[in-house]
């Protein structure tokens, strides 16, 4: 049986077909945001006076089915900026994640931030979409795109002026990785089967080339580990069902990063 990403994959195959036959590239560079300055995710990540957080809007997913369905994107993101977060990740994949383009829209209408378009990009329509629609980074998973399509995509999304995040789950994939992806995202959860573990990012980064900054995505919902994850060299740190969980994303985000302030702030001593 075919494994959850190649379901999705071959869905959103036909799904772009449809989408670009509906709406042409013309019409996609006419938006608002088609040619406006984007967000570096890249600059927003080496600020000292950042979390790393990268905090995700997403309804639902394959393995867990209904995570969060009535969420609202105003108060979710913007309540994610004031929590402290670093920049946004949306969920823009309908019929698997339960999202829309127009979340991501709604977000960068409330929000002076980077956001990345989480999806399955496997087509150039994809990018010009994400630029359409207010993105600032992409996403490019190297599981199912070959070095090949890795290249051609992140070279046309430069080109574009977006940021590429390379999605890898194993040391075999970072032979993938090419001068126009930005970010390296080690994605705790194997896509084969969902299964997460952090491990997965404190084993893969020694083998991440240095000029690469890097981030961890999945599987994080303790403040410790994202200490841990910083100290093997992470930058960025992707979390979005820990918090979409909550039936307010945006207060347990609050709560997480204040417990990570008091884990990384040096106590003062008293003389």
């Amino acid at each position: 049986m075919a494994d959850i990403l190649e379901k999705i994959v071959a869905h959103k195959r036909t799904e772009v077909a449809q989408r670009q036959a509906r709406v042409p590239v013309a019409v996609l560079e006419e938006s608002l945001y088609f040619n406006s300055p984007t967000v570096s995710l890249v600059k927003y990540l080496q600020r000292p006076d950042k979390s790393g957080i990268i905090a995700e809007f997403k309804r639902r997913s394959p393995s867990k089915g209904d995570i969060n369905p009535h969420a609202q994107v105003e108060q979710v993101t913007i309540g994610y900026m004031q929590a402290g977060a670093t920049a946004l990740s949306v969920l823009t994949d309908e019929y698997f994640f339960g999202g829309r383009n127009a979340d991501l829209t709604e977000a960068r209408k409330y929000n002076y931030c980077p956001i990345l378009r989480k999806d399955f990009v496997i087509d150039e329509y994809q990018i010009l979409e994400a630029r359409a629609i207010g993105a600032d980074i992409i996403l490019l998973i190297a599981e199912c795109l070959t070095a090949a399509e890795v290249k051609h995509l992140a070279a046309f999304a430069r080109s574009l002026g977006l940021e590429v995040l390379l999605e890898v789950h194993s040391a075999d994939q970072l032979a993938k990785l090419t001068p126009a992806v930005n970010v390296v995202g080690v994605n705790n959860r194997n896509l084969k089967t969902f299964t997460v573990s952090i491990q997965t990012s404190l084993e893969l980064s020694p083998e991440i080339p240095a000029d690469f900054l890097r981030i961890s995505e999945s599987g994080i919902s303790d403040p410790e580990a994202l200490v841990t994850l910083r100290q093997a060299g992470y930058r960025g740190f992707l979390i979005g069902e820990y918090f979409m969980q909550d039936a307010e994303p945006h207060r347990r985000a609050k709560a997480f990063i204040e417990q990570l302030r008091d884990l990384t702030t040096t106590p003062k001593i008293n003389a």
